[in-house]
């Protein structure tokens, strides 16, 4: 689960700094008693984009790394032109939500 949380946001800053330069980023880490929820949102970038090459399979493996664990993954464009990566992952499957 750490190592899953850890690529997810990793992923999300490496995709705002090629994608959306000079965008600003927040994370968010929540939980409550079932679920463990990242959330990584980028403004709309400040500078012209370069064409970069992408071919999403970052995104397709944080997916696939989600489902492993029973979770899942939400990735799209906000209204303001942002950006906002979504990570879920149940804590039950990992042994209950242990301690706050």
């Amino acid at each position: 689960m750490q190592r899953a949380i850890y690529r997810t946001i990793q992923e999300a800053l490496t995709n705002v700094r090629k994608h959306a330069p000079g965008a600003g980023v927040t994370i968010d880490l929540s939980r409550d008693d079932t679920d463990l929820t990242v959330t990584v949102t980028n403004t709309r970038p400040t500078r012209p984009t370069l064409a970069l090459p992408s071919a999403r399979h970052g995104l397709v493996g944080l997916q696939e790394r989600a489902a492993l664990l029973g979770g899942r993954l939400h990735a799209g464009s906000m209204p303001d032109g942002g950006f906002r990566l979504r990570l879920w992952l149940p804590l039950a499957v990992h042994g209950g939500p242990g301690p706050k």
